[in-house]
């Protein structure tokens, strides 16, 4: 059999488990495409745009080992690096792959469309080496095999996008036979004399202590640690709590799982329990001015361990060249039980509010709405939090053992729901995935509603129409914070036109919405968007003490040239 470039890529693709890449065609990646449409395990998704391409992507890979999409130069490839930087925020794998100029071009002074308008072509590749880990370009085919895996191999050990460039004369030239995939994915190997060392010190550190408590944090996920951060805590016995961007990176029904950990907006008792213990140990931790709430509660100190994905820190001591599952296998068997922290927070009798059902012709409300949202969140639930007030809600919802949470706490780039949430539900389609997005985040990115439509993907779209930017209001108000309203949900009778079965649901009281779920429950054949009518003042309480600690930090004044000597 003969192999070229692309088909090539296909089958590194669907050997690491991808079926699906996302793809918008143009003119420089039509044949790439037909070469990897070789390959019948890998399906071609398309998608409206690039940039909610390489969102379907980034969606796809917190499912997968990483996602994939195929976009065309420069017009398409820009759109789509905003894509590859939330990826690369958030640590999930994802090749960006662009095709290129024929490689006669290169240094032929020609003036070439959807360019700069000059004869260097360069630039793109220069602007992917800042938003991924590492960026490739293919001018000749017997250097793809070499390049294609160094990209991939990158972007495995990093849990960082790469960037594939491929000139469109090469896509389809012969190029040798794809080798065993084990030479790429089992790259990753600890160095042993500094796991032990690392694991000593941090025993020693926590063998000091009298009440420790586990944090975990937004990277944990993307290092590969979620079953041995179980057995670490199951041996300890102590406190776990998550931090935000790690809602649902622990089981919740876990007897030692206490809440959110997000400063003074914490889970009740939580903030206390993190700030009194003398050995905090961090896992996949991110601290950043939303994770610290405006940078009011970075609690740190000498005994606490920080265990990252390549690296472990204690005291004044830093261990590189290890991996976090790595470490966490070794370190777990060597602790003693120690449940203080959790034998302290029992002690305050801290017992969960229940919400009772609001009268059904009740104007609705955000408390009323994400009492039902709760309701229909089982073992098999994925729930994305769009950037704003539903990560707030998100926080107080209770994850039966199996369900997860998606969000974007480090890019915050409104609109990423959507896209994001079509990719991950073409890889997990028969998980119950909810996703709760605002009117204006929605605005952004809505068009990718109808690649939903077009996969028959059962997708429950909860949209809160509040006129505006919530998020923005309780940070800055001011009038470019309202938006053009829409008809929401008669948005999706123009993406069905003569084929789709979509629908579209409005709901002004829980009684509406009641009968809204039920419906979108009972829909199989594609999306089902409810638009649900809050007014603008309702909010999370927690966003707005949030807003206002953001506002603070966002507000400090200009350094002085003295103060800065």
């Amino acid at each position: 059999m003969e192999y070229t470039v692309g088909h090539y890529l296909a089958i590194r693709l669907t050997q690491l488990g991808l079926n699906h890449v996302f793809a918008v065609a143009g003119d420089y990646n039509l044949s790439l495409l037909d070469e990897m449409a070789k390959d019948s395990n890998l399906e071609q998704v398309y998608c409206c745009n690039e940039l909610n391409c390489g969102f379907a992507a980034e969606g796809y890979a917190r499912s997968r080992i990483m996602g994939a999409s195929v976009v065309t130069f420069s017009v398409g490839a820009f759109s789509a690096f905003n894509a590859a930087g939330g990826a690369f925020a958030e640590n999930l794998p994802m090749l960006l792959i662009s095709g290129a100029p024929n490689n006669n071009d290169y240094g032929s002074g020609h003036i070439l469309h959807h360019t700069m308008g000059y004869s260097d072509y360069r630039y793109q590749i220069e602007m992917a080496k800042q938003v991924t880990c590492v960026a490739v370009s293919i001018a000749h085919a017997s250097e793809a095999p070499c390049l294609i895996d160094h990209a991939i191999r990158h972007a495995l050990r990093n849990r960082k996008p790469a960037y594939i460039e491929i000139s469109c004369n090469i896509a389809s030239a012969p190029c040798p036979p794809p080798g065993p995939i084990t030479a790429i994915t089992k790259s990753l190997v600890s160095d042993a004399g500094t796991l032990k060392v690392a694991a000593e010190a941090c025993l020693k550190a926590l063998n000091k202590s009298k009440n420790p408590v586990i944090v975990i944090g937004g990277k944990a996920r993307s290092a590969g640690g979620e079953k041995q951060i179980v057995e670490l805590a199951d041996k300890l016995g102590c406190a776990v709590t998550t931090m935000a961007q790690a809602k649902g990176f622990f089981p919740e029904e876990h007897a030692q799982y206490v809440g959110t950990y997000w400063g003074e907006i914490s889970a009740p008792g939580v903030e206390n329990l993190v700030a009194q213990s003398d050995c905090r140990i961090y896992i996949g931790a991110v601290f950043n001015d939303y994770s610290t709430v405006g940078w009011t509660c970075q609690v740190t100190g000498e005994n606490d361990l920080f265990i990252s994905p390549h690296h472990v820190r204690v005291g004044k001591n830093e261990f590189s060249g290890i991996y976090l599952d790595d470490f966490l296998a070794i370190f777990a068997p060597m602790v003693q039980k120690n449940p203080t922290s959790l034998e302290q927070y029992r002690a305050k009798g801290i017992k969960p509010t229940q919400i009772p059902a609001a009268p059904a012709e009740a104007e609705l409300t955000v408390v009323e709405l994400c009492r039902q949202i709760q309701g229909i969140i089982d073992n098999k639930t994925t729930l994305f939090l769009e950037t704003g007030d539903s990560w707030f809600h998100g926080m107080h919802f209770n994850l039966p053992n199996g369900a997860r949470v998606e969000s974007e706490m480090q890019w915050g780039h409104i609109g990423w729901s959507v896209p994001s949430m079509f990719g991950y539900a073409v890889s997990e389609p028969d998980r119950r995935n909810i996703m709760m997005v605002g009117d204006g985040s929605f605005q952004l990115t809505a068009q990718e509603v109808c690649q939903m439509i077009r996969q028959k993907l059962p997708v429950i779209i909860i949209l809160i129409n509040n006129r505006g930017y919530t998020i923005e209001v309780k940070i800055h108000d001011g009038p470019y914070n309202r938006i053009k309203n829409w008809d929401y949900a008669g948005l999706i009778n123009v993406f069905n036109a003569e084929d789709g079965k979509g629908l579209g649901l409005k709901a002004k009281n829980g009684g509406e919405l009641a009968e809204a779920m039920k419906k979108a429950l009972a829909n199989k054949e594609g999306p089902t968007l409810i638009e649900v009518a809050i007014d603008p003042q309702d909010c999370s309480p927690d966003l707005v003490v949030w807003g206002k600690r953001v506002q603070t930090a966002n507000s400090r004044p200009p350094r002085t040239s003295l103060n800065m000597i």
